[in-house]
């Protein structure tokens, strides 16, 4: 009987320090883009990063689309709109710049902001659109393993397309399969819906474009996240709980 209830007592504990180091990792991979950002001279992106609220969508499996020091020096944001801002500017899932050229010109992929989607157009790397800005400088971050991050040339519109009831595949990663470089670990699936303007002009960038097939309507079920400084408080008071316990049957 003492075997067993120790047993579960230190499943318990495996299940509450998992979580724990997921956050560690997450929040390291932030840490590391921002540093990144700053080598690269995007000193106001990450300032507007910083004055955010903690917001767990913007600290791992993001690609933010970042406008330089110039563009952002004209743009006046209110308090309390720069979580809306750098939600509107990233895309839930990192991406590097060779998954997302093989997107056709006219697809539609979601943003972090509820009901907001981009448009891409794709005319080759050198003249590469979203929306109604250009990416100048593809794959700023590179380092950590959530987050990937690329230049704009301007500040994406605050109005939105937005479409609720579809959604389609992404396009497969550009890496071999046995390639294991941090470069290349991060490029998943993204859901997002579809819609080409018309059909993609072969182009030395897209000869083989992927096979975009329709899906089911579907849903998005958007909960509210919790801070982290909530999770590391209840994370902690579990562990106490769970050591005290190990600690009487000792």
């Amino acid at each position: 009987m003492k075997i067993n209830t120790m047993l579960l007592v230190v499943f318990l504990l495996v299940t509450l320090i998992f979580p724990i180091f997921s956050i560690e990792d997450h929040a390291r991979d932030l840490l590391e883009a921002t540093t990144e950002m700053q080598r690269a001279n995007y000193f106001t992106f990450v300032m507007l990063i910083k004055m955010s609220p903690p917001d767990t969508r913007l600290e791992g499996n993001v690609t933010f689309l970042m406008p330089n020091d110039r563009m952002l020096a004209n743009v006046t944001l209110q308090e309390g709109f720069v979580s809306d801002f750098l939600l509107r500017h990233s895309i839930p899932s990192p991406l590097l710049f060779d998954t997302l050229k093989q997107f056709p010109s006219g697809t539609i992929v979601p943003s972090l902001l509820s009901n907001c989607m981009l448009r891409i157009y794709n005319n080759g790397r050198k003249n590469f659109v979203v929306n109604n800005v250009r990416v100048i400088s593809p794959n700023i971050c590179v380092f950590g393993s959530s987050i990937r991050c690329h230049g704009i040339d301007g500040v994406l519109s605050k109005t939105c397309t937005s479409w609720d009831n579809y959604s389609v595949p992404i396009p497969p990663s550009p890496c071999p399969n046995n390639n294991t470089s941090t470069y290349c670990k991060a490029s998943p699936p993204i859901s997002s819906p579809s819609f080409p303007l018309s059909p993609p002009t072969p182009t030395e960038d897209n000869l083989n474009p992927p096979t975009w097939t329709s899906s089911e309507p579907t849903i998005a079920n958007v909960e509210p996240h919790k801070s982290e400084s909530f999770r590391w408080i209840f994370n902690e008071t579990s562990m106490i709980f769970v050591v005290c316990l190990m600690l009487s049957f000792v």
